[in-house]
């Protein structure tokens, strides 16, 4: 029996989220339906769904079968032709909060490992080759009310199948992203869920670090913090305060950088451009997680900056999956901070409004 059983997730199956869509006729090769009384006419590649969630089949970049979410606040965009992966996340009619990387966005197959850009999920701990699977074959799509689904083919190498759905919220800049590992193997096998987003350059990384108390009253230690033979603690991309550790990504700074951390609080987030992007998770107190028990990581180098979350490990048998929730979260007009201070005046704010249906 898994020891973590009944403290997170384990799914046997898929599970859709559900919802009502008022589809009143169709005409002319069009749909018309009903919102706020009134009549919208939508094209046949645009589906209506939950709310004023759409979806929408386009071409994006040379990805001819990619499928764009909006709710008229927010847009993300998931491919089909590789992945699974979301390549898009932001405002809609503005800038990208993901890293894109040109030179590959658009391409398929190749037995190389590509990285793409976007959101993509793994399975920890990292190793290779195992980790680095390449993603660059065609997935399953499946259309809910309000979201989508991505279904990757079952890895040849590891006997895993990776599933993403991405639900927007339909009158807010809010998604909730769920991930969800397959054991399609004859035996168990022990993995952790592992979501990364790949987040575009110029911003900080932004963790919370545990809650501080006086001694002697805390004795023991309270979290940990975990280190890459690479990690430089005194690169100056880092700012270490006292109740927040802060990364910046340098397109000038050629050498990678990376840290974990036990992050009890439940969120990590990313601000660029006036602009904090939210991830919030679950933290089971009780559960053993990878890398000396992070339940956050941030990567960086030259190019962009990850923020990455992970899920406990789980002994998964055949045929059961475990799954890793995501709740992303955008906001407006935020200065990028750079102290304890400045995230305790503008950042901790939007973290303490938000509310997750």
């Amino acid at each position: 029996m898994d020891p973590n059983q009944g403290k997170f997730r384990t799914v046997a199956g898929c599970v859709s989220a559900a919802a009502v869509t008022l589809l009143l006729v169709t005409a002319g090769g069009f749909t018309l339906f009903q919102t706020g009384g009134k009549f919208l006419k939508v094209h046949p590649e645009q589906k209506v769904l939950a709310g004023k969630v759409t979806v929408e089949k386009i071409n994006y970049k040379g990805w001819a079968n990619c499928y764009r979410l909006s709710n008229g606040i927010v847009d993300a965009i998931v491919t089909a032709d590789v992945g699974p992966r979301i390549i898009r996340f932001g405002f809609v009619g503005e800038e990208n909060e993901f890293k894109e990387f040109d030179e590959m966005v658009g391409k398929t197959g190749g037995n190389e490992w590509r990285p793409y850009g976007g959101h993509r999920l793994w399975h920890a701990p990292e190793m290779m080759p195992r980790t680095y699977f390449p993603d660059n074959s065609p997935v399953r799509i499946e259309q809910y009310d309000g979201g989508i689904r991505a279904i990757q083919p079952t890895e040849p190498t590891t006997g895993i199948q990776k599933e993403i759905d991405i639900r927007l919220q339909p009158n807010e800049a809010h998604a909730t992203v769920s991930h969800r590992l397959h054991n399609m193997n004859a035996w168990p096998v022990e993995l952790a869920p592992w979501a990364l987003t790949v987040a575009a350059p110029g911003g900080r990384a932004i963790i919370p670090v545990p809650p501080r108390g006086p001694q002697p009253e805390h004795l023991l230690p309270t979290s940990a913090m975990a280190l890459w033979a690479y990690t430089d603690l005194s690169d100056q991309r880092f700012t270490w305060g006292r109740k927040y550790i802060l990364l910046r990504q340098d397109k000038e700074s050629r050498d990678p950088e990376k840290i974990g951390l036990i992050d009890s609080d439940g969120w990590i987030a990313y601000a660029r451009a006036g602009h904090l992007f939210v991830k919030k998770f679950d933290y089971f107190k009780e559960a053993r997680y990878p890398d000396f028990g992070c339940t956050v990581e941030t990567f960086t180098n030259k190019d962009m900056l990850e923020v990455e979350t992970l899920g406990p490990f789980t002994r998964l048998d055949p045929n059961a999956a475990v799954e890793h929730v995501e709740q992303w979260f955008l906001f407006r007009d935020v200065p990028g901070p750079k102290s304890d201070s400045d995230v305790d005046g503008e950042v901790l704010p939007r973290i303490k409004e938000i509310k997750v249906h």
